[in-house]
């Protein structure tokens, strides 16, 4: 058995590493396999898998997953809700919570921080519709010397935990929130600006481990992980 056929190997936005992390013992207590491969921005995921990298299973978008079917890169009928991820506020352990509950509340936000910490505006989900808010509220240019883009939400922060500016706050999924140590879950975006978005598990029509990768999307959206994956940020389903 080769290393690829010893892991599964998985292609996921940024949302899910929470909540598959956590489900990982559980994973390999039942089928032996170690979980690897990739988190990122869901559309730098998807192309991934379009340019032949190996992979048995995928968690994206619903979206982009039912485009990805279509393209015959993942099986239809394995295709399962996960749940939905707000995108939502964060600030650094130890700051104050914002207090944003209309549109202005969050102009007001974004316009008082130094530092505004978000992933890829052009490929990850939180990140287009950061740059879509921006420029709803008629601030993008106001801001965007302010904007510390990073690949992904994980990654973006990690950098707003240990940032040394003096008003930092960060935007991005809640779950990837949830799952960094060093910063703090603010809220979801008011409403007006909200966005909560389905995150679906499905298999690979290359899959190396293919009974592998249902039994993942099993414990993903089993009743039994009900409370993990609210713990790690997804709604109800």
């Amino acid at each position: 058995m080769n290393n690829l056929e010893r892991n599964l190997n998985i292609l996921s936005g940024g949302a899910a590493q929470g909540l598959v992390a956590s489900l990982a013992p559980a994973f390999k207590a039942t089928t032996g396999l170690d979980i690897a491969g990739e988190f990122g921005a869901v559309g730098v995921m998807a192309d991934k898998l379009r340019r032949g990298a190996a992979a048995d299973i995928v968690i994206l978008t619903a979206a982009l997953l039912a485009g990805l079917a279509e393209e015959k890169f993942v099986v239809t009928a394995s295709i399962a809700n996960v749940g939905r991820v707000e995108t939502a506020l964060a600030v650094r352990s130890g700051d104050p919570k914002l207090s944003v509950t209309t549109a202005d509340d969050l102009r007001a936000a974004l316009l008082a921080a130094d530092a505004i910490f978000v992933p890829d505006i052009k490929a990850s989900t939180a990140g287009i519709h950061v740059a879509k808010v921006l420029a709803q509220l008629g601030i993008a240019d106001a801001v965007a010397d302010r904007l510390r883009v990073h690949p992904n939400g994980a990654t973006a922060m990690r950098h707003l935990a240990s940032s040394d500016a003096k008003r930092p706050i960060g935007c991005t999924q809640s779950t990837e929130i949830i799952a960094t140590s060093g910063v703090e879950f603010s809220g979801p975006l008011p409403q007006g600006c909200e966005l909560a978005t389905m995150y679906t598990a499905g298999v690979t029509v290359h899959a190396a481990n293919a009974t592998a990768a249902e039994r993942l999307i099993e414990l993903l959206t089993s009743t039994d992980a009900r409370d993990l994956r609210i713990k790690a940020g997804f709604a109800s389903r």
